[in-house]
């Protein structure tokens, strides 16, 4: 009951849509079934390796884009790691739908409501792809553009399945290791982007709101 009230609190903050098929019943995760990634969920993405959460804040980098800056942060509980899964602007997909691999999405920090981006700016500590939060509701491009990349057999993106985000403009996959800042974001991995698979560019869709499938006619 805590967690349905939490989902549909969270939903009613974010000003999404309930599901038709489902009125009350937008779902936080549910460790013993198979959950799937639609649009319009709201998860956190772990860094598979060390466990840190895909993150931002509104702090701008002091190098660079000077955009706001991209971390991973190690507290499962912190707000500011939440992100909304959006489609292409132009695309047909509606919330609910389901997602397979190799669709290009966009991911949209719930707090700032900037899009997870990337340039070929230099990342602040190796002098990587920077990764970087931009625009807003009604600014988007396509450095906020990133290919979903499944692990193994799966076809559609599921809770706990390892995927990589690869951005669509640089190539760059979404990549963290545990290189951590010590100033303004002391503790906090750096994210960027590096373009060729690695360990480190494997990511987990951890805690969230997973709103459910919906069935088109």
């Amino acid at each position: 009951m805590a967690a349905a009230s939490f989902a549909l609190a969270l939903l009613l903050y974010l000003g999404l849509d309930l599901p038709e098929a489902a009125p009350a019943q937008s779902y936080a995760a549910d460790p013993d079934t198979v959950v799937e990634i639609t649009y319009g969920s709201v998860i956190k993405l772990m860094h598979e390796r060390t466990k840190f959460r895909l993150h931002s804040h509104d702090v701008p980098y002091g190098s660079g884009s000077g955009q706001q800056s991209i971390t991973s942060f190690p507290n499962v509980d912190d707000a500011n790691s939440y992100w909304i899964v959006r489609p292409q602007p132009d695309s047909a997909a509606k919330q609910g739908d389901h997602i397979t691999h190799g669709t290009i999405i966009r991911l949209q920090h719930m707090r700032t409501r900037k899009w997870l981006h990337s340039h070929l700016h230099a990342s602040p500590i190796t002098g990587n792809l920077e990764v970087s939060c931009f625009g807003g509701e009604n600014e988007s491009d396509t450095g906020d553009y990133w290919r979903l990349e499944i692990e193994g057999s799966g076809k559609t993106w599921q809770q706990d399945q390892r995927i990589r985000l690869r951005h669509v403009d640089t190539g760059g996959y979404l990549h963290s290791h545990d290189r951590k800042y010590t100033r303004i974001a002391g503790g906090q991995q750096e994210v960027c982007g590096v373009g060729d698979k690695r360990p480190d560019n494997l990511w987990l869709a951890a805690e969230g709101v997973y709103l459910p499938v919906i069935q088109r006619k």
